[in-house]
């Protein structure tokens, strides 16, 4: 599985297709998120804008290799190991980003509640704003794999069900991710730094059974 995943971030690297998914996120955090804002809530904007960016980097992972590449490696390694091991990729890339951009908001941010009169560690901001940044990444590695190949083929209807379920997955209630971005907003207006590791707990068991499910998709399919 360690090589495949060497294999999978070096072709990933070499393609720049990751590149718009993180310039993306990078200006959406450049207009949004403000020095001296409160801190829980720009890492709120921050957990939640990560979540489609992880969806589309899981894409990019699953698509990006050519057809005849995806055969030798499926008949290597198998298709299903070798499917799982390109989301993961993913994961990784996206648990990075996001890692790199809460140290930097949380740098930039005031550690303050939403009105400015109550301290929030910082410390503890940044580590609930870290938790709730790989829920939101797990989450939406889950996202990606299951609205691409092999659940997926069409392109049209992959990237629609893509768009769709990564808003679901920030609005709707009961979702990991809503769940994890509101109790950093919850207690920003509280004064008080939440710790999500329910979220992350059922964030990470979504993205478990997700990529269980793709492994065996594509251990049944052709590539």
């Amino acid at each position: 599985m360690t090589a495949l995943m060497r294999y999978h971030a070096a072709l990933l690297v070499r393609s720049q297709r990751w590149l718009p998914p993180f310039l993306l996120y990078a200006a959406f955090l450049a207009i949004s998120i403000q020095a001296g804002q409160p801190v829980l809530d720009s890492l709120g904007y921050t957990a939640a804008a990560l979540l489609p960016v992880a969806a589309w980097l899981a894409r990019i992972c699953v698509t990006g290799e050519p057809d005849a590449a995806r055969g030798c490696v499926a008949a290597a390694a198998g298709p299903g190991r070798a499917h799982v091991a390109c989301l993961i990729v993913a994961l990784a890339g996206a648990a990075a980003l996001g890692t790199i951009a809460t140290l930097a908001v949380t740098l930039l941010s005031d550690p303050v509640a939403s009105d400015h009169s109550i301290r929030v560690p910082l410390p503890a901001a940044c580590g609930a704003g870290l938790l709730a940044a790989l829920a939101c990444a797990l989450l939406g590695t889950a996202v990606g794999a299951l609205t691409s190949r092999p659940l997926l083929r069409s392109p049209g209807r992959a990237v629609l069900a893509l768009l769709l379920a990564a808003l679901l997955s920030l609005v709707a209630t009961g979702s990991p991710a809503q769940a994890a971005v509101q109790g950093l907003v919850t207690g920003s207006r509280q004064g008080e730094v939440p710790l999500p590791l329910l979220p992350l707990a059922g964030a990470a068991l979504v993205t478990a059974a997700a990529l269980a499910l793709a492994g065996a998709l594509a251990s049944r399919r052709s590539p």
